[in-house]
């Protein structure tokens, strides 16, 4: 058996893009990794654009894998788990991408105590501007943990957080994407009431949103304070700011966080 330093079970878009930073970071070569699903058009896929190895054997994947990386849906990760349980060797490091499963109810689902670290990707992981929130279990050690935060680190940025944060996670980074796209949305949308060509709006709006977030983590100033730098006295901006504060902008905002939270919570 050939031990591969990295599988996965599920090759959907966010294995895709982890594969896609790992090799394009040079961390792995593609004969260290091994992918496993439940149909083979993706596999195929997959072995194409990497030349990784595949396999339609999730136990083999299993058994080969130093990390495994369990990107299925949480619909279907207890039959997927069931399945592998005992093909994980016991030194492997699993990593789950699984919303609302806690590390204590991973390990009650394998049925044994395991290296298990919960890991919660973003979408634009797909074009290498992850945001990654890790948290293990008490085996996993401080040089493992390492080893999965610069893998996650290939396609964005990755942190270790307590799991009791982990809902709180998924509202301000799982979902939020969701969010700034439909802000963007409803920008491109008024440009276009203004006269401006809906395919010009979107790339004016985009790319306003793109800087905007590089200024706060570039400068580490507050956001109220690059919010300020903009708001000229009697300007537009503040006019804008003024109208946005009147709907309840923040609130709306807030509260849309509070109920992804509360649903993160209740699965």
């Amino acid at each position: 058996m050939t031990k591969k330093k990295i599988g996965f079970i599920g090759c959907g878009n966010m294995a895709h893009a982890i594969i896609s930073g790992i090799l394009a970071a040079g961390i792995l070569r593609p004969e260290e990794i091994v992918a496993s699903n439940h149909t083979s058009p993706k596999l195929e896929a997959a072995k194409a654009e990497f030349g990784i190895e595949i396999t339609m054997d999730n136990r083999k994947a299993a058994a080969e894998s130093q990390i495994l990386v369990l990107a299925v849906k949480p619909q279907s990760c207890m039959k997927v788990i069931s399945e592998i349980a005992g093909n994980v060797p016991e030194k492997s490091v699993i990593v789950t991408l699984m919303p609302g499963k806690t590390l204590a109810q991973l390990e009650e689902m394998f049925g044994r105590q395991l290296k298990i670290i919960r890991a919660m990707p973003n979408t634009p992981a797909l074009v290498r501007e992850g945001m990654t929130a890790l948290c293990p279990n008490a085996l996993v050690t401080e040089e493992e943990l390492a080893e999965v935060v610069r893998i996650f680190s290939s396609f964005g940025k990755a942190e270790v957080v307590d799991e009791s944060m982990m809902d709180a996670v998924v509202a301000v980074s799982g979902s939020s994407p969701a969010y700034v796209f439909l802000l963007i949305e409803a920008m491109a949308d008024a440009a276009v009431a203004g006269g401006m060509k809906r395919s010009q709006a979107y790339t004016f709006a985009a790319q306003a949103v793109l800087g905007s977030a590089k200024m706060v983590l570039k400068t580490g100033k507050h956001p109220a304070e690059l919010k300020d730098m903009v708001c000229s006295p009697a300007g537009t901006t503040i006019e804008a700011v003024a109208a946005l504060e009147k709907d309840g902008f923040r609130s709306a905002v807030i509260d849309a966080m509070r109920a992804c939270m509360e649903k993160s919570r209740s699965l």
